[in-house]
Protein backbone atom coordinates (compact mmCIF):
# COMPACT_ATOMS: atom_id res chain seq x y z
CA UNK A 1 0.00 0.00 0.00
CA UNK A 2 1.31 3.21 -1.08
CA UNK A 3 1.32 6.09 2.01
CA UNK A 4 2.87 10.03 1.62
CA UNK A 5 5.48 11.48 4.35
CA UNK A 6 4.20 14.23 6.62
CA UNK A 7 5.61 17.61 5.97
CA UNK A 8 8.90 18.89 7.12
CA UNK A 9 8.91 19.51 11.00
CA UNK A 10 11.66 22.29 10.85
CA UNK A 11 14.28 22.28 13.47
CA UNK A 12 13.23 18.76 14.89
CA UNK A 13 16.36 17.38 16.47
CA UNK A 14 17.80 13.69 14.81
CA UNK A 15 18.23 10.86 17.30
CA UNK A 16 21.12 8.43 17.58
CA UNK A 17 20.47 5.20 17.12
CA UNK A 18 23.30 2.00 16.91
CA UNK A 19 21.94 -0.25 14.66
CA UNK A 20 23.93 -3.06 12.86
CA UNK A 21 25.33 -2.81 9.20
CA UNK A 22 24.88 -4.97 6.07
CA UNK A 23 29.22 -5.17 6.43
CA UNK A 24 28.30 -6.14 10.33
CA UNK A 25 29.13 -4.03 12.42
CA UNK A 26 27.08 -1.81 14.79
CA UNK A 27 27.08 2.25 13.43
CA UNK A 28 26.11 5.23 15.47
CA UNK A 29 23.79 7.43 13.18
CA UNK A 30 25.56 10.39 14.25
CA UNK A 31 28.78 9.32 13.80
CA UNK A 32 28.09 8.93 9.88
CA UNK A 33 26.81 13.12 9.75
CA UNK A 34 29.54 15.15 7.64
CA UNK A 35 30.34 18.51 8.77
CA UNK A 36 27.41 20.30 7.05
CA UNK A 37 24.43 17.81 7.93
CA UNK A 38 23.40 13.96 7.25
CA UNK A 39 20.42 12.44 5.29
CA UNK A 40 18.89 9.43 6.99
CA UNK A 41 16.73 8.02 4.20
CA UNK A 42 14.27 4.62 5.02
CA UNK A 43 14.46 2.37 2.52
CA UNK A 44 13.91 -1.44 1.95
CA UNK A 45 14.59 -4.21 -0.58
CA UNK A 46 11.86 -5.33 -1.97
CA UNK A 47 9.95 -1.62 -2.51
CA UNK A 48 9.28 -0.96 -6.12
CA UNK A 49 9.50 2.84 -5.52
CA UNK A 50 12.83 2.45 -3.79
CA UNK A 51 14.25 -0.57 -6.48
CA UNK A 52 13.30 2.28 -9.53
CA UNK A 53 15.29 4.92 -7.36
CA UNK A 54 17.81 3.13 -5.75
CA UNK A 55 20.89 4.08 -8.41
CA UNK A 56 19.67 7.92 -8.16
CA UNK A 57 20.13 7.83 -4.44
CA UNK A 58 23.17 6.43 -4.65
CA UNK A 59 24.54 8.62 -6.99
CA UNK A 60 23.34 11.31 -5.16
CA UNK A 61 24.91 10.18 -1.61
CA UNK A 62 28.04 10.19 -3.52
CA UNK A 63 27.49 13.75 -4.69
CA UNK A 64 26.65 15.00 -1.19
CA UNK A 65 29.76 13.60 0.07
CA UNK A 66 31.65 16.45 -1.79
CA UNK A 67 29.41 18.69 0.02
CA UNK A 68 30.22 17.52 3.32
CA UNK A 69 26.82 15.82 3.97
CA UNK A 70 27.20 12.34 5.07
CA UNK A 71 24.15 9.28 4.24
CA UNK A 72 22.71 6.51 5.77
CA UNK A 73 19.69 3.76 5.16
CA UNK A 74 17.95 2.12 7.16
CA UNK A 75 15.55 -0.86 7.04
CA UNK A 76 13.09 -1.12 9.08
CA UNK A 77 10.12 -3.81 7.54
CA UNK A 78 8.90 -6.17 9.30
CA UNK A 79 11.29 -9.27 7.48
CA UNK A 80 9.19 -12.14 8.94
CA UNK A 81 6.24 -11.33 6.79
CA UNK A 82 8.71 -9.90 3.74
CA UNK A 83 11.18 -12.18 3.44
CA UNK A 84 12.64 -10.09 0.67
CA UNK A 85 13.66 -7.84 3.33
CA UNK A 86 15.55 -9.59 5.58
CA UNK A 87 19.22 -8.34 6.98
CA UNK A 88 20.56 -11.42 4.22
CA UNK A 89 18.69 -9.97 1.49
CA UNK A 90 19.78 -6.43 2.80
CA UNK A 91 23.71 -7.42 1.97
CA UNK A 92 22.78 -8.59 -1.01
CA UNK A 93 21.27 -5.25 -1.99
CA UNK A 94 23.59 -3.16 -1.17
CA UNK A 95 25.93 -5.37 -2.79
CA UNK A 96 24.45 -5.21 -6.12
CA UNK A 97 23.47 -1.47 -6.00
CA UNK A 98 27.14 -0.90 -4.65
CA UNK A 99 26.17 1.03 -1.76
CA UNK A 100 28.55 3.91 -0.45
CA UNK A 101 27.00 4.29 2.33
CA UNK A 102 26.59 2.03 5.94
CA UNK A 103 22.60 0.23 5.30
CA UNK A 104 21.47 -0.61 8.70
CA UNK A 105 18.95 -3.14 9.73
CA UNK A 106 16.60 -1.60 12.69
CA UNK A 107 15.09 -4.81 13.44
CA UNK A 108 13.15 -4.13 16.49
CA UNK A 109 11.85 -0.93 14.46
CA UNK A 110 12.89 1.85 17.02
CA UNK A 111 14.72 3.74 15.04
CA UNK A 112 11.61 3.85 12.20
CA UNK A 113 9.27 5.04 15.28
CA UNK A 114 11.32 7.39 16.46
CA UNK A 115 11.43 9.50 13.29
CA UNK A 116 8.50 8.41 12.29
CA UNK A 117 9.18 7.24 9.07
CA UNK A 118 5.87 6.38 7.38
CA UNK A 119 7.09 4.51 3.81
CA UNK A 120 9.54 3.66 1.47
CA UNK A 121 11.65 5.49 0.86
CA UNK A 122 11.28 8.61 3.26
CA UNK A 123 14.26 10.67 3.66
CA UNK A 124 15.57 12.86 6.49
CA UNK A 125 18.00 15.56 5.67
CA UNK A 126 19.38 17.33 8.72
CA UNK A 127 22.35 20.76 8.91
CA UNK A 128 24.85 20.42 10.67
CA UNK A 129 23.25 20.92 14.04
CA UNK A 130 21.36 17.64 12.96
CA UNK A 131 18.55 19.79 12.94
CA UNK A 132 15.52 18.71 10.23
CA UNK A 133 15.56 21.03 7.54
CA UNK A 134 14.20 18.30 5.01
CA UNK A 135 11.67 15.77 4.41
CA UNK A 136 10.14 15.18 1.17
CA UNK A 137 11.08 13.41 -2.07
CA UNK A 138 14.25 11.96 -3.83
CA UNK A 139 12.54 13.65 -7.13
CA UNK A 140 9.46 13.37 -9.43
CA UNK A 141 10.07 10.00 -10.46
CA UNK A 142 7.64 7.74 -8.16
CA UNK A 143 8.40 4.48 -9.58
CA UNK A 144 10.22 5.65 -13.22
CA UNK A 145 13.37 3.96 -13.63
CA UNK A 146 14.70 5.95 -16.13
CA UNK A 147 13.21 8.95 -15.41
CA UNK A 148 15.36 12.19 -16.45
CA UNK A 149 15.58 15.57 -16.60
CA UNK A 150 13.68 15.92 -13.13
CA UNK A 151 14.48 18.37 -10.34
CA UNK A 152 16.34 16.56 -7.61
CA UNK A 153 14.86 17.75 -4.84
CA UNK A 154 16.73 16.22 -2.36
CA UNK A 155 20.34 16.76 -3.80
CA UNK A 156 19.57 20.24 -4.27
CA UNK A 157 17.69 20.73 -1.12
CA UNK A 158 20.80 19.15 1.19
CA UNK A 159 23.02 21.15 -0.93
CA UNK A 160 20.89 24.71 0.29
CA UNK A 161 21.57 23.21 3.75
CA UNK A 162 25.04 22.07 3.20
CA UNK A 163 25.71 26.06 2.25
CA UNK A 164 23.07 27.74 4.57
CA UNK A 165 22.00 25.77 7.15
CA UNK A 166 18.46 25.60 5.63
CA UNK A 167 16.27 24.15 4.29
CA UNK A 168 13.42 25.12 1.53
CA UNK A 169 10.38 26.40 1.75
CA UNK A 170 8.63 24.58 -0.02
CA UNK A 171 8.75 20.75 -0.10
CA UNK A 172 7.29 17.64 -2.09
CA UNK A 173 6.77 15.04 0.40
CA UNK A 174 7.78 11.43 -0.68
CA UNK A 175 5.79 8.59 -1.57
CA UNK A 176 6.07 5.16 -1.56
CA UNK A 177 5.43 1.38 0.31
CA UNK A 178 4.10 2.02 3.53
CA UNK A 179 6.21 0.45 6.62
CA UNK A 180 5.77 -3.00 7.30
CA UNK A 181 5.14 -3.22 10.90
CA UNK A 182 4.64 -5.97 13.12
CA UNK A 183 1.97 -7.14 14.08
CA UNK A 184 0.73 -5.41 16.83
CA UNK A 185 2.76 -2.37 16.64
CA UNK A 186 0.84 -0.10 14.40
CA UNK A 187 -1.31 1.65 16.29
CA UNK A 188 1.68 2.61 18.46
CA UNK A 189 3.76 3.51 15.26
CA UNK A 190 0.71 5.61 13.84
CA UNK A 191 0.59 7.45 17.00
CA UNK A 192 4.45 8.30 17.01
CA UNK A 193 3.44 9.53 13.57
CA UNK A 194 0.84 12.18 14.27
CA UNK A 195 2.62 13.45 17.49
CA UNK A 196 5.27 14.61 14.94
CA UNK A 197 3.34 15.78 11.81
Amino acid sequence: MAATAPICDFGWKAVDARLIGTEGRAHSIFDLAGPNGLVVAFICNHCPYVKAVIDRIVQDALHLENHGIGFVAINSNDAGAYPEDSFKNMKLFAEEHDFPFPYLHDEDQSAARTYGAVCTPDFFGFNGELELQYRGRLDASRKEKEASGLRRDLLDAMIQIARTGQGPVEQQPSIGCSIKWKAGSAADDWSAVTARS
